[in-house]
């Protein structure tokens, strides 16, 4: 069994939030944990993951020192990100293989996404990202090229493309490694968002990649069986915060698509896990599951999370 395992952003991050390098090392290991389980029983695992928290602390470092260098395109951010967390990921993960007598080495793969140069997206940005600022400090920044909103009292917010992920453009090199035994980090943050112009040639934009709709993606390239979206939560929950709030458990797309269309999850967190979930189903995997790191394995075994499945053939 292939499996691809997006792990969130916040799962890089201890309970509380905190981003600090002990903070990080210490959520990868708990990470690792849950992927050597899988790999110990035979299973293929490909790892993405979330950058946001730490994208967030380098647009912090851009903005403290914007009137002295300046910023760091956005997708200079991503990849550092993706080395930066590839790198822990490894480590943890060789301790975490080893400590259960596996003998698998791990890779890390700095990964570009293409997306389409004329996605609405950046027409309209609308993806916020970063800290509040106030207008004078925003102010640097729209002249280094960025675009910022008033939010009113909270201050100013930059606000950036967020396009829809097209391929994998290193998806050659993270299937040759996944080949060649490696257990792979690939795509992280859903990877760092590239162009083609006329001639071919690719260049970075300033945008960000949902990760779990790259992770679909990612997922349906390498022809894995399962995508498992590994969230704070053992499963979607309809109605949540009422009353009547009750989880999903195995559910086909077509259901869960039409409980998606009655606004039962929110479109800046289980919303789109539940879009690349139902993505890569309906483009031919076996299935895709939402659920914590602690159930990870029962919900493989179809025990525990949520499990979308395709619709039954007449």
């Amino acid at each position: 069994m292939r499996v691809l395992l997006a792990l969130g952003g916040n799962a890089m991050a201890s309970a509380e939030g905190r981003v600090r390098p002990g903070d990080q090392i210490a959520a990868a290991a708990v990470a690792a944990d849950a992927v050597a389980d899988l790999v110990a029983r035979g299973v293929d695992v490909v790892l993405t993951h979330g950058n946001g928290p730490q994208v967030g602390n380098l647009l912090v470092k851009n903005e403290v020192a914007a009137a002295v260098v300046p910023p760091v395109p956005l997708d200079w951010c991503g990849a550092q990100t993706q080395a930066t967390l590839g790198f822990v990921l490894m480590n943890a993960l060789d301790a975490a293989l080893h400590e259960r007598g596996v003998d698998r080495r791990t890779a890390a793969v700095v990964t570009r996404t293409l997306v389409a140069s004329d996605d609405p997206g950046f027409a309209r940005p609308s993806k916020p990202v970063g800290r509040y600022l106030p207008a004078a400090e925003a102010q640097v920044l729209v002249e280094h090229g960025e675009t910022w909103e008033d939010r009113g009292e909270r201050g100013w917010r930059r606000v950036v493309a967020s396009p829809e992920p097209l391929e994998v453009v290193d998806l050659e090199a993270i299937a040759a490694l996944v080949a060649a035994g490696f257990v792979t980090v690939a795509n992280g943050g859903g990877g760092i968002p590239v162009v083609a112009d006329e001639d071919g040639r690719l260049r970075g934009v300033e945008a960000v990649i949902d990760k779990d709709l790259g992770a679909a993606v990612l997922a349906h390239g390498l022809g894995a069986g399962v995508l498992v979206v590994a969230t704070d939560v053992p499963n979607a929950v309809l109605g949540h915060g009422t009353p009547a709030a009750r989880p999903v458990g195995q559910v086909t797309t077509a259901a869960m698509r039409a409980y998606a269309a009655e606004g039962h999850f929110a479109g800046g967190s289980m919303g789109p896990k539940v879009e690349a979930a139902c993505r890569f189903v309906e483009q031919g995997g076996e299935r895709a599951v939402i659920t914590d790191l602690r159930h990870i394995t029962d919900a493989l075994d179809g025990a525990a999370g949520t499990v979308v499945v395709p619709e039954r053939k007449p």
